[in-house]
């Protein structure tokens, strides 16, 4: 059974947000983003029907594919079987232990390539950065809105802790939009896809525990200005930063920049 046979006749399921991706053109750019450097592996989170598994098999050294439905397992092997280059893992990629599955593996370059449904976006990409693995590239299509947070800048609606948390982590750029009716079932919303490239240089960030937690506090509720978001902190700590950087202190958190945050969490470490 070849894979368009087997999505007309397989059972979507809700709760994985399943959507499979048919345009040859979106997954052809999906693969170009990801660049193809010596020595690589892939991981593929959500593999479904296997639409772009095959195409990450024909331009990658190593592929592992991820896929917590079961049911995939009958198209998913034949790719297994039929290809030296790929292992499918059937089980919840937040419950692996990423290192451990990479372990029998020899590269220098490792990239996460995904279909995401919008629930599990942000878990992905915190447990790749949990995990503490030396990932190069996130190559990820997810929806709409959900991209234009992880893409968003200070003042824009769009902005928010998470923004803060990418922008922290990688440098972000759009690859190409993706209508609804490329996937099968159509969705009711259109997507994105995103590249995150991991920064080479890391920011200079005293207590990275104290910086996640103010970025988070300062966005806990958005309509509220820093002060009121932050009353557990050293406000006269805060102050000062933002006097310093010509700030009112009745600014909200979608007002400030990455560096902000940053020098605010250094000073209140240094003040303690």
């Amino acid at each position: 059974m070849d894979q368009k046979e087997f999505i007309k006749e397989f059972k979507f399921k809700k709760q994985f947000g399943q959507n499979f991706i048919i345009d040859e053109n979106i997954l052809n750019n999906i693969v170009k983003a990801v660049n193809v450097d010596k020595n690589n592996l892939v991981i593929e989170v959500g593999c479904g029907a296997g639409a772009l598994t095959n195409k990450l098999i024909k331009n990658f050294d190593n592929v592992i594919g991820y896929e917590i439905d079961s049911s995939l397992r009958l198209i998913l092997k034949k790719l297994d079987n039929e290809n030296e280059n790929v292992e499918i893992i059937f089980d919840d990629f937040l419950k692996r232990n990423i290192k451990k599955d990479l372990e029998k593996y020899k590269y220098e370059n490792l990239y996460l390539v995904a279909n995401l449904p919008y629930y599990i976006t942000t878990p992905i990409i915190m447990k790749i950065i949990d995990s503490k693995i030396n990932i190069k590239k996130i190559v990820i299509m997810v929806q709409k809105e959900v991209g234009n947070r992880l893409k968003a800048k200070p003042n824009s609606k769009e902005y928010n802790s998470l923004s803060v948390f990418i922008e922290y982590y990688f440098n972000v750029k759009k690859i190409i939009d993706v209508n609804r009716n490329v996937f099968v079932p159509k969705p009711n919303v259109d997507s994105i896809v995103i590249e995150l490239s991991k920064k080479e240089k890391k920011h200079n960030v005293l207590d990275e525990q104290l910086f996640f937690n103010i970025v988070r506090d300062s966005f806990r509720q958005k309509r509220k200005t820093l002060k009121n978001n932050l009353t557990a902190y050293n406000l006269d700590v805060i102050f000062s930063v933002l006097k310093k950087n010509n700030i009112k202190e009745n600014v909200r958190a979608e007002q400030l920049t990455l560096d902000n945050f940053i020098e605010i969490a250094n000073a209140l470490k240094l003040s303690l």
